[in-house]
């Protein structure tokens, strides 16, 4: 089993920073995807940003150039770095990990989502 952690969100203003952090742990040999999705009110959870081993990063048009996500495979850690938040980056902040563990002499492969945590941004 993986489990995935968040902490850092919380309410800024607008042109405000913060900084998100998940942890995954449990049976974790590789990492092969961890993202970040986002859901705002009466809205579908969209992806806002995901780093790929041995691929690279892919960003929301929307925040291109105001965040940065970043990853430490030896923390199992992926963090995601949000400047020059608008109002319309509100919403519950969701962690996704995809990785694969050890079962016996078989690699398993795991999904994992994080309880969500909120971010606010005021005008």
């Amino acid at each position: 089993q993986v489990q995935a952690v968040e902490s850092g969100g919380g309410l800024v203003q607008a042109g405000g920073s913060l900084r998100l952090s998940c942890a995954a742990s449990g049976n974790i040999l590789n990492i092969n995807e961890m993202g970040w999705y986002r859901q705002a009110p009466g809205k579908q959870r969209e992806l806002v940003a995901s780093i790929t081993t041995g691929v690279g990063t892919r960003y929301l048009d929307s925040v291109q150039g105001r965040f940065t996500i970043s990853g430490d495979n030896a923390k199992n850690t992926v963090y995601l770095q949000m400047n020059s938040l608008t109002p319309e980056d509100t919403g519950v902040y969701y962690c996704h990990v995809n990785v694969e563990g050890r079962v016996g002499d078989f690699l398993a492969e795991y999904d994992a989502w994080g309880q969500g945590t909120q971010v606010t941004v005021s005008s």
